[in-house]
């Protein structure tokens, strides 16, 4: 700020999976090769604070094992978009949201580019450049990007980073778990193609999926935290949290209730939604969904939302619950990820 100098900022969603850090280092390592002369340093955000990082279980393993270190890495609460939005320096490309939540409003209008894969809530007229498509991970989009622009751009750190990424998202390009499309499919087939040398999809996916479901040691806080996204309207806040444990197993933690409860009350949630995951041997998913809320009516509403949901339709069947103040449902409708299932929370709201 002090030097006027502008900023690019290229910056994943606030759940910061593998696919938001890989798609933003890869998109602002391009835009820096590829840009003409450019005014502006680009500088990819991870969006979450540097102490959550560890949490981050598959993203640190995969940049640790292709050899880049944490300290190169900038993280939400070491750069002051405020700031330089205030200042007009700032340029934001969004990866892997198109929405920024309501306490980053403000920098809505810093907004030049979006590249994201789930369904658009929201239009924006020009100048921004929208690419949204309904591929199955983010990190495609951006490897298309890449691959029609200069050849000789594309390194084998980003490759593989992108390759890795892509088998994740799509469950090693498995279609009985309803993520991958024709065109991740063709990306990492492309990515192979350039790049012989990339490891075997079985062993990249088997590794990387490991990594994110170890939740060994972790307190139920931490799970909460390690994949969570917030929804809020003028009255109250929601946290909905991806969980790597089967739900009966997460329901029966010592001490779980209050640790809901803290984790709420500490964050100012009047709410919170667990989705949980877990696979069997043939890449297809269970899961299953926990409605807390100390508030009836709030609970009540979140409950019916899901039950009735119709785009998709989540096929829920009630499972007993060990609390009063939690609901939890098996999902029949399996592919329903929790992108598909954000909409139908945030419609509730």
């Amino acid at each position: 700020i002090r030097q006027h100098r502008e900023i690019h900022v290229v910056m994943g969603n606030e759940a910061c999976d593998l696919d938001s850090t890989v798609s933003a280092l890869a998109l602002a390592y391009f835009l820096a090769q590829t840009s003409p002369a450019p005014k502006a340093a680009f500088v990819p955000v991870l969006n979450i604070p540097r102490a959550d990082f560890a949490l981050r279980t598959e993203t640190t393993f995969l940049l640790r094992d292709r050899g880049v270190p944490a300290a190169a890495l900038i993280f939400r609460d070491e750069i002051d978009l405020g700031g330089l939005h205030h200042a007009g320096l700032l340029s934001l490309t969004l990866v892997d949201h198109h929405v920024l939540p309501g306490a980053d409003a403000a920098l809505e209008e810093a907004v030049v580019e979006v590249l994201d894969h789930r369904p658009l809530e929201r239009d924006r007229g020009p100048p921004c450049q929208v690419t949204v498509e309904p591929v199955g991970s983010c990190a495609t989009l951006v490897t298309e990007r890449i691959l029609q622009g200069p050849p000789g751009v594309l390194d084998r750190t980003t490759a593989a980073l992108l390759h890795g990424t892509i088998l994740l998202d799509c469950i090693n390009l498995s279609p009985a778990a309803g993520k991958v499309t024709p065109r991740d499919v063709a990306c990492v087939s492309l990515l192979e193609e350039r790049f012989p040398e990339l490891p075997a999809r079985d062993a990249v996916f088997g590794a990387l999926q490991a990594a994110k479901f170890d939740v060994t040691g972790l307190t139920t806080e931490q799970m909460l935290r390690k994949d969570l996204k917030v929804l809020s309207n003028d009255e109250v806040v929601v946290g909905v949290s991806g969980v790597f444990e089967d739900l009966e197993t997460f329901l029966l933690r010592p001490g779980l209730l209050q640790d809901l409860e803290a984790f709420c009350q500490s964050r100012g949630y009047a709410g919170l939604v667990a989705m949980t995951v877990s696979f069997n041997e043939r890449h297809e998913p269970t899961r299953k969904l926990a409605v807390y809320s100390r508030q009836e009516p709030l609970r009540a509403t979140l409950c019916r939302a899901l039950e009735e949901a119709t785009t998709p339709s989540l096929l829920l069947q009630l499972l007993p619950s060990p609390w009063p103040c939690v609901a939890a449902y098996a999902q029949g409708n399996a592919v329903a990820a929790r992108k598909k299932v954000l909409p139908i929370l945030r419609a509730a709201l």
